[in-house]
């Protein structure tokens, strides 16, 4: 058995934030930016939560598929912004949409999120006892942010998507190959949400990021993980549609594809319209390509997540 993705859907806040509106609070401008990022603008949510945008797509995915909420039997949610640490995002989503039947949990891999979540619905769905899944990548990193750092204020933008998957006993769309690593021992170099800064002040609740070893890290790794995956895979990269990176940083993206000698054209960024979303920048760019007709079945999509942690993770899948 594979994994089908049968619907995708995304769902943003109201409030867009440019980058001129950041020139407001910050000693910035729109070029230093667009330059150093490539992000022109980001959603920021005021009167939404991550629950209620994950809420939000998986109700485009139940209406967009015609399934009935009984028919679900796993919900996943990855997040490193919940609303609570109890309730699960994942569970506020299964009573919402009363998905009864449903199990349901949160994972936390922050930009890795999605790509570690597809693994565990794939081996949950390949066990037999679940048929129809949802998994979801959702974020509210704008709560997490301190407005007056610079290096961190204008990289972070809040949003939700994700994906109905189903077992395909017909083996026509599955994962095909992956590949999952964390390296704890960095994770100093990019932290977010320490709970220890509610007992002691002179600690940092806020994103904490050494942008340049982020940067080594992630230019040095992706493509690492990329060629393995296909390697082990026996696919040669030209045989890839496209590869769907998280969008953390246009440059990475670019430095990426040089790499491993491949046209940006296989490449696509949203960057500019979103920000970096964490564990929603997968889904909310496949959600963006399947809606344009871009992604077919048959075609081979590779999508790699890097991020806190440290983590990377890369699956190859046929759409």
């Amino acid at each position: 058995m594979g994994l089908r993705i049968i619907d995708s859907a995304l769902s943003t806040p109201k409030k867009v934030v440019t980058n001129d509106d950041l020139t407001k609070i910050l000693d910035t401008s729109d070029e230093w930016i667009s330059k150093r990022t490539g992000i022109k603008q980001r959603y920021q949510a005021v009167e939404e939560t991550t629950s209620s945008m994950a809420i939000e797509v998986a109700k485009q995915l139940l209406e967009k598929s015609k399934t009935d909420p009984s028919e679900i039997d796993l919900i996943v949610v990855a997040t490193m912004s919940p609303d609570y640490m109890s309730p699960s995002v994942a569970a506020i989503v299964q009573g919402s949409i009363d998905a009864t039947n449903a199990m349901a949990f949160d994972i936390s891999a922050a930009c890795s999120g999605f790509v570690y979540g597809m693994s565990i619905v794939n081996n949950m769905l390949h066990g037999g006892k679940f048929k129809k899944a949802i998994l979801i990548g959702a974020e509210k990193l704008t709560r997490l942010l301190d407005w007056t750092d610079r290096s961190t204020a204008i990289l972070f933008g809040d949003a939700a998507a994700g994906i109905l998957a189903e077992n395909d006993s017909s083996n026509s769309s599955y994962l095909i190959n992956e590949k999952l690593n964390t390296y704890g021992n960095m994770g100093q170099y990019l932290t977010a949400g320490n709970v220890a800064a509610l007992d002691d002040p002179a600690q940092s609740y806020f994103f904490q990021m050494n942008g340049r070893k982020v940067y080594e890290f992630a230019t040095k790794r992706v493509p690492e993980s990329i060629l393995t995956v296909l390697h082990e895979a026996n696919i040669d990269p030209s045989e890839v549609k496209y590869f769907l990176l998280h969008q953390a940083n246009e440059r990475i993206v670019k430095s990426v594809a040089k790499k491993l000698d491949i046209s940006m054209d296989k490449f696509p960024v949203n960057i500019g319209r979103f920000g970096n979303t964490a564990a929603a920048s997968e889904p909310v760019l496949l959600a963006e390509m399947l809606a344009d007709g871009k992604i077919n079945r048959g075609d081979i999509i590779v999508f790699s997540g890097f991020g806190g942690g440290l983590t990377v993770g890369t699956n190859v899948i046929k759409y």
